[in-house]
Formats: C-alpha cells, structure tokens, sequence
C-alpha cells in the first residue's frame, strides 16, 4: 500500500492451510466473491527436508507429500475449474531443481518436487484446448529464505539444530523477479540460480552418468559434514 497505488479494498488475504484439503474450496470461493475472477495462482508453500532415509520415520515422508504435492494439488483444482471457465489464466507453480536431480538428505522433499513436476507437465498437456491457460514451473536453485529453519528431520517433532550460513544463496528479491518475468513471459520451466548449481542442472540434463559421479563426490562430503553438526 506504501509503494503503489493499490487501495485497501485490493488487497485480500486469507490464512489457508495446504494440508486441510477441505478448506481449499471455501478459499477460492473467497477470492472469487472479492474479485471475481482469479488471474494468477501461485503455488509457493511447502517445506524441505534435511535427514537420510535410514534414519527417517515415515511419517515424515507422508507429511511431505502430503503438504508439498497433494495440497498443491488441491489448491490447483479448484482454482483450474474456474480457469476453464473463463479459458484463461496461468498457474505458476514453484518447484525446485531438486524436482529435476537427487540429493542427499532431502529424498522426501526430492520426491515430492519430481511428483509436482510429472503432475504439472502431465496437466499441461490435458490443457491443449485452453491455449491461455499457461502452466509454468519455477525451478528455484539455493534462496535465502527461512525454508532451511523450517525442514523436516528424522521425526515430526524435531526442528533442525543448526541451519547454517545462507549468504552464499541467492537472495530472495533476485529470485523473485526472475519467478516474475518467467511468468510474464509464459516459460514452461525456469531454472533460477547461481553457478555452480545452475551447471549441475544442465549436467544431470544433458550428461546424467557424470552427474551421479559428481553427486556421489559431493553427497559423500554433505553427509559427513550433516552428521558432523555442520
């Protein structure tokens, strides 16, 4: 309201909760009542994951899919059944480059962003007779943001005890914008980071055999330096 000239009654928001299902309806009926049409939906909540698989309760890869893929889900029902009506509108819907590689430590959040990349490009192509209605997958590299102290571990109830240093990450505004333009633009998929994650995209793309060898180096020293307390 400060830096534009948007007014009070422009503005709306509403708490939601990806994982009461249930909710999501109402929300977008909401939006609707207010607008009356919805432009643009961005999906952008979730929660990543720092702990190995051996060590992992599975309850919490159950709570990953459940908040980061189904809900996303969800949400996008609802929204595209007024999308279809009106033939248009563009669903962004921020993955991650872990949706196109694997990493150590984050094999539930991995799982969850593949599902939401087969789901969305899947979706894409069932939308062939609504040519205004884009779907566009952001794939974020590393961004300084709160996700790192908000992960899931080993248990449900365990926060993580050390989210180390961000500022090597891209910053959040940067990230922002490009998110921006790949959406103004109508870009199926959008990589946005820094090298040398960028790189590794391209190689796990166009080179996999030398990306598992890569990962296998680097995943060896990221497992050593997460069970030393770094």
């Amino acid at each position: 309201l400060e830096i534009s000239s948007l007014s009070e009654k422009d503005i709306l928001v509403l708490r939601l909760d990806l994982t009461d299902r249930g909710s999501h309806e109402a929300a977008t009926n909401s939006v609707l009542k207010c607008f009356g049409k919805i432009d643009i939906l961005i999906n952008n909540g979730g929660r990543s994951q720092r702990s190995l698989f051996v060590d992992t309760n599975l309850d919490v890869y159950s709570a990953i899919i459940e908040l980061n893929y189904l809900g996303t889900v969800s949400l996008t029902k609802h929204v595209l059944n007024h999308m279809i009506q009106r033939k248009k509108g563009k669903i962004v819907t921020v993955s991650s480059v872990m949706g196109i590689m694997g990493a150590p430590l984050a094999s539930g959040y991995c799982a969850s962003k593949h599902a939401l990349q087969g789901f969305f490009n899947s979706l894409r192509t069932e939308l062939t007779d609504y040519p205004e209605i884009s779907i566009i997958n952001i794939c974020p590299g590393p961004v300084q943001s709160k996700i790192i102290q908000n992960v899931f571990t080993e248990n449900l109830g365990k926060s993580i005890e050390n989210s180390g240093d961000q500022s090597h990450k891209m910053p959040t505004d940067r990230c922002v914008r490009l998110t921006l333009v790949s959406t103004a633009n109508d870009l199926k998929e959008a990589w946005i980071s820094d090298h040398p994650y960028l790189a590794v995209c391209y190689l796990w793309q166009y080179a996999p055999t030398w990306a598992w060898w890569l990962m296998n180096k680097m995943g060896k020293r990221r497992i050593q330096n997460f069970k030393s307390g770094v």
